[in-house]
C-alpha cells in the first residue's frame, strides 16, 4: 500500500509504502468492542467502598420489644432500613475488574482501528516532527501547518480530542511543546494502545519509515524468533 508523506509544513514530500497488515484491514466491530471494554476495566480506578449490615458499629440490643409497642417490628438499628445503617448490594473496593487480553488481539485490535482511521483518511504521515526548542508556539504553527492537508481541516479547530502524535523515538522537547495544547498527546509509536485510537479523532504519525516496524512487528516478533531457534537447531544436526 502506498500513502503520502508530508512535511511539517503541509506540503507533499514523497509516496511512502505501509504494511498492508497494519493499514489494510476489514473493521471487526467485536474484536474492537471486546479488547477497549477490557482495557477500560483493567484501567478502572476501583476506590468506593460501603459497609454491610455486618461492619456497622452498634445496635447489638433489639431496639424495642416485639409486640405490644405498636411499632412496627425490628431486630437491630444496623439494618439497611434503618438511618445510619449497613448498605446492601453497595460498592466494594475488594472487587477485581481485571480482564486477561491476549497480545495478539490487542494488536489486531490496534491494526484494525488504524485501518479504518486510515480509510476515512484521518492518518496523517510526516517525516519530521522533531522541534529542538521547548516552544508552544512553534508546536502550534505545526500543527496549524499540516491542517491545511486535505481532510485535516479540524486538526486546529477541533477543542478535544483532536490528535494523537505518534513519535518514532523519546523526544522531550516535542513533547514539552505540545504539552500545553489540550486537544493534542504526543507519545511514542510504541505505547500505542487500541483506548488512544478511540478517544483521538486524527492520527499524525511522525517518521513513519522508521516508526511502523515497531508495531507492524507486534504480531511476528514471536515468530521470528521461533524460526531463528529452528535455524540454529538444523545447523546443529548438521
Amino acid at each position: 500500500m502506498e500513502a503520502t508523506l508530508y512535511t511539517p509544513k503541509g506540503a507533499e514530500a514523497k509516496k511512502i509504502t505501509i504494511p498492508e497488515a497494519v493499514f489494510g484491514l476489514k473493521w471487526n466491530a467485536d474484536l474492537v468492542h471486546q479488547v477497549v471494554v477490557s482495557m477500560n476495566s483493567i484501567a478502572r480506578n476501583n476506590v468506593a467502598y460501603t459497609k454491610n449490615r455486618g461492619q456497622v458499629s452498634g445496635g447489638g440490643k433489639k431496639p424495642w420489644q416485639q409486640k405490644g409497642t405498636g411499632r412496627a417490628r425490628h431486630g437491630s438499628i444496623r439494618s439497611p432500613i434503618w438511618v445510619g445503617g449497613g448498605v446492601t448490594h453497595g460498592p466494594n473496593n475488594l472487587k477485581n475488574f481485571d480482564r486477561k487480553i491476549n497480545k495478539k488481539m490487542k494488536a489486531k485490535a490496534l491494526y484494525t482501528i488504524l485501518s479504518a482511521k486510515y480509510k476515512k483518511g484521518e492518518v496523517l504521515f510526516v517525516n519530521d516532527l522533531t522541534l529542538r526548542v521547548i516552544k508552544t508556539k512553534d508546536a502550534k504553527d505545526v500543527l496549524s501547518s499540516l491542517s491545511g492537508v486535505s481532510g485535516f481541516k479540524d486538526l486546529m479547530n477541533k477543542r478535544k480530542n483532536s490528535a494523537y502524535i505518534a513519535l518514532s523515538t523519546k523526544d522531550t522537547t516535542t513533547e514539552k511543546s505540545f504539552r500545553n495544547l489540550g486537544n493534542v498527546v504526543v507519545d511514542e509509536i510504541r505505547n500505542m494502545s487500541p483506548l488512544d485510537l478511540m478517544k483521538y479523532k486524527y492520527v499524525v504519525i511522525s517518521n513513519p519509515e522508521q516508526g511502523l516496524s515497531q508495531i507492524s512487528e507486534k504480531l511476528g516478533s514471536k515468530k521470528v524468533g521461533v524460526e531463528k531457534k529452528v535455524t540454529k537447531t538444523a545447523k546443529a544436526t548438521k
